[in-house]
């Protein structure tokens, strides 16, 4: 048991280029950011449970539209927004995900809501939405989720593809937020949404809502993904973290580190995760151009990067 607590969020990886980066953007963004700390570490600081805390961060995250989840969600290939989250408490290894969902304010609520309002663990579309909404989860109307930077991206893309040709911009297949976080009694918990990718086809699911890939929480580590999620998913990315911890008795920053760097990159797998153990420990790897990340620890003030 510990009595300290530990934070981390990330609001995806690769999403800007360094030389896009303005001083009014990366201020933002840094704000962004913290007020998701902020939103987490007020439950953690009570005492509060982790699954708490990183719900109440992602949906902070959520509420961001600079953040590719939510309010900031990108348009799929057929001009609409369909969205992915999960939750999973390290404790009990309970878990909720939904997938292809538009409407809730907060994914994430939904997919905790999956969680604690059936005895399922992924629910897709309409069936995700008849459950948040007898949890009574705030809807939106589409004015609210529409933002003109990720229309804009949209087009861009499909007329690149009218031509044959493909975005080199890491914001296409990056894009996802996410908290992990250890609680004042060792519990941890991870939570994760996101839009998916830039013009994706309707109806793709990426690593966000799938248990072991994209999301993972038991009783050593919480892992929060953001990058390809097809390489995410085929490499089992979060599972095979928490397989080295247990089985090789890595610690987390180099189960983390061997994940990203040996695993995925490798393999096309470029973006990174954010990684928590009941110690307290944190773990921010990413192998492409930057992260948006985040971390506060008990008594520390808090810390955030890009780069």
């Amino acid at each position: 048991m510990t009595t300290t607590f530990a934070l981390a969020v990330h609001g995806g990886a690769g999403t800007i280029r360094r030389s896009a980066l303005t001083p009014e953007l990366e201020a933002a963004t840094h704000a962004g950011l913290r007020r998701a700390l902020d939103a987490g570490t007020a439950v953690l600081r009570d005492g509060g449970a982790a699954l708490d805390a990183v719900t109440a961060a992602v949906c902070a995250l959520e509420d961001e539209p600079l953040f590719n989840a939510g309010r900031g969600a990108v348009f799929t290939s057929g001009g609409r927004q369909e969205m992915d989250a999960a939750v999973m408490n390290g404790a009990d290894r309970r878990a909720g995900a939904v997938a292809g969902l538009f409407g809730p304010r907060n994914p994430v609520l939904a997919a905790r809501a999956v969680m604690e309002r059936s005895s399922h663990v992924v629910m897709i579309g309409a069936g995700a939405e008849r459950i948040a909404r007898e949890a009574g989860l705030a809807f939106e109307e589409a004015s609210y989720f529409f933002t003109q930077k990720r229309w804009d991206a949209l087009q861009e893309m499909l007329a690149l593809a009218q031509k044959g040709e493909t975005s080199a911009d890491p914001a296409v297949r990056h894009g996802t937020v996410g908290a992990v976080a250890c609680d004042r009694n060792g519990h941890l918990a991870a939570a994760t949404s996101t839009g998916g990718m830039t013009g994706k086809a309707p109806g793709r699911v990426g690593d966000t809502p799938v248990i072991g890939a994209g999301t993972l929480a038991d009783d050593l580590c919480a892992i929060s993904g953001t990058g390809h999620g097809e390489v995410f998913i085929r490499f089992q990315a979060a599972a095979e973290i928490s397989a080295r911890m247990r089985y090789l008795g890595e610690s987390l920053e180099a189960a983390s580190e061997h994940v990203v760097q040996r695993v995925l990159a490798p393999n096309d797998g470029s973006g990174g995760l954010i990684a928590v153990d009941r110690h307290g420990n944190v773990a921010l790897p990413f192998n492409s151009e930057g992260m948006y990340r985040g971390f506060v620890r008990d008594g520390a003030e808090p810390v955030t990067a890009i780069y």
